[in-house]
């Protein structure tokens, strides 16, 4: 590849996008046991070289080539079947199969672990995967999401039935799950559902419509339903696992109606589905579901912020792949100032996100493990997560197609389909506005904020500085923790909430940025810096009164934290 200038439109396919990410590579060394380090390692850079090229060309094939939804044989006996391209089968093959990203959290034997991996082992594979694919991770997450809350709250014979199935390898041992929970008049309203569950000869069988099914053809759905007869409200609402086929080999009695015409993650499938008494398993105790299903649906909420993060990241990597090679007026795009400015402030959104969800997987890892003040934590950040990186991926996305010019418009690229995947994240499992008022709702109701804050002052305490720096980053998570508590606990004060979430999103991403930089200078045989400089510059731009009419002057920090990046991309291409 080398490292001329490109007089036609720097291709960056080819490239290993894990070996173009020092700061990954450095991550993972932090937060990761040296011998979990040891096994996983290769398995990143196997991913990276897949997804800086096969991984990229099927998602491409796929996106072009969306799914169908067949009906009736061409004899016209009933025929119910979703048509998915090769390019989807493949992969599909590399993510559940050979990287077993559904199964590493619940089973040993992943990559030969004789353990289950660690939630960020998942999570940073995925960060890369979706780098290339974005569809398809909601399928592996909604299996891995499923099996989790069956395994939490399913009856035993339950999991029994189910939990090896849905862990495999095997591509046609495989059970992959969906979760089919909106409705008409029910969406981010989850207290509206409709849909009966009547218990008829000692079987529940469910009635309804669901509107928006993603993966509506998996084997096992959860579905919340409310039994004939029970409460209005969330309060009346039970957990149900829907089998697409019986015992017997018959298929249940759903249907899927038609799939979606979406804007993005074309490859993957969503429907609409009408339940007519299908066979359900109650999960758990009746009236807990939203309960019970809020569990799936926050790991689906981090999962959401882990691909934000990976779309940006995808768009930061492009955009310095771009900037590296391209020349207009006669100097590389890289040493114009306008572009300098706009990349770092693309990776310094991008970084935040980064930190914010791989930092989220180490405090899952402690709150399964029993740690309840980590559970506290982990209940406000994905929440927080949810709202804000998503929402920044769609800028950071955007920001990344201009950066290509009018081939970043144009269907051969990926960045046109990177942005549209970038917007389903803020719809997902709650609009911007829900997920911030349910931020509020961990205050108010769950201390989470408290927790939070302890933890926080734990990770400054740990970054063991006390330069000017720690202390700005201190005193700015005191500020924006201080005015979420105000707003969360203020009967007038909603119209705020977004403002609040987004500067305790900022500020945290600051305190963990921080405290990864020094785990980094610690661990890792590096000299640091860069994460510091982030932390910084994101209490500075996104914490601090700014004034519009001010010259911004030079930030030498700052632009050789951008020459770094340069240089972790150029060393990238010369690799062979």
């Amino acid at each position: 590849m080398g490292s001329a200038i490109h007089r036609n439109i720097p291709d960056s396919r080819g490239t290993n996008v894990f070996e173009a990410d020092r700061s990954l590579q450095n991550l993972l060394r932090a937060y990761l046991s040296a011998s979990v380090q040891a096994r996983v390692l290769p398995q990143f850079e196997r991913m990276g070289k897949l997804v800086g090229d096969r991984l990229e060309r099927l998602a491409l094939a796929a996106d072009r080539n969306p799914p169908v939804l067949h009906l009736r044989a061409r004899n016209g006996m009933p025929d119910e079947r979703i048509e998915k391209h090769p390019a989807y089968l493949e992969m599909e093959a590399h993510a559940f199969g050979a990287f077993g990203l559904a199964a590493m959290s619940h089973r040993p034997g992943v990559f030969g672990a004789g353990d289950r991996l660690p939630p960020l082992v998942k999570y940073g594979l995925v960060f890369l995967f979706a780098q290339a694919e974005f569809g398809l991770c909601c399928p592996l997450s909604m299996t891995d999401a499923l099996t989790r809350t069956l395994m939490k709250f399913g009856a035993p014979d339950l999991v029994a039935r189910y939990a090896e199935r849905l862990t495999s390898q095997d591509m046609d041992a495989l059970y992959q799950g969906a979760m089919f929970m909106t409705e008409q008049a029910a969406g981010s309203d989850v207290g509206a559902i409709d849909t009966v569950a009547r218990l008829e000869d000692g079987v529940w069988r469910l009635y309804g419509d669901k509107w928006f099914c993603s993966n509506p053809d998996a084997a096992l759905a959860m579905v919340l339903a409310r039994p004939e007869g029970g409460a209005a409200g969330t309060g009346g609402l039970s957990l149900f696992l829907l089998p697409r086929h019986l015992p017997d080999g018959a298929r249940n009695a759903y249907r899927i109606v038609r799939l979606k015409d979406k804007l993005g993650t074309r490859s993957m499938a969503s429907g609409e589905i009408q339940l007519d008494g299908a066979v359900a398993h109650l999960v758990g105790d009746p009236g807990q579901g939203f309960r019970q299903m809020t569990d799936m649906i926050n790991m689906s909420r981090l999962s959401n912020g882990v691909r934000s993060a990976g779309l940006m990241r995808r768009s930061v990597f492009e955009t310095l792949f771009i900037a590296r090679n391209r020349v207009a007026f006669g100097r590389r795009l890289q040493d114009l100032p306008l572009m300098r400015r706009q990349i770092l402030k693309m990776m310094v959104t991008a970084e935040q996100a980064r930190s914010m969800v791989f930092h989220t997987a180490w405090v899952l890892e402690a709150a399964d493990g029993g740690d309840r003040h980590m559970a506290s934590v982990l209940r406000i950040l994905t929440p927080l997560i949810k709202f804000r990186a998503c929402r920044d991926a769609r800028k950071v996305a955007g920001d990344a197609m201009e950066a290509r010019g009018g081939c970043g418009y144009i269907e051969e690229w990926s960045d046109a389909r990177v942005l549209r995947d970038a917007h389903l994240g803020s719809i997902w499992e709650g609009t911007s506005n829900i997920v911030a008022l349910d931020v509020a709702r961990a205050v108010r109701r769950e201390d989470a904020l408290t927790a939070l804050t302890r933890h926080a002052e734990r990770l400054l305490d740990e970054a063991e500085r006390d330069g000017a720096g720690i202390s700005a980053i201190a005193e700015a998570f005191h500020r924006a923790a201080g005015f979420l508590d105000q707003v969360a606990n203020s009967r007038d004060a909603e119209a705020d909430v977004r403002r609040a979430a987004s500067a305790v999103y900022n500020a945290t991403s600051a305190v963990i940025m921080a405290w990864e930089d020094a785990r980094i200078r610690s661990l890792c045989n590096d000299q640091g810096g860069d994460r510091l400089v982030m932390a910084d510059h994101v209490v500075r731009h996104k914490l601090m009164p700014q004034d519009p009419l001010a010259m911004a002057g030079s930030d030498e920090a700052a632009e050789a934290l951008l020459d770094a990046a340069l240089r972790d991309v150029a060393m990238a291409e010369a690799r062979p």
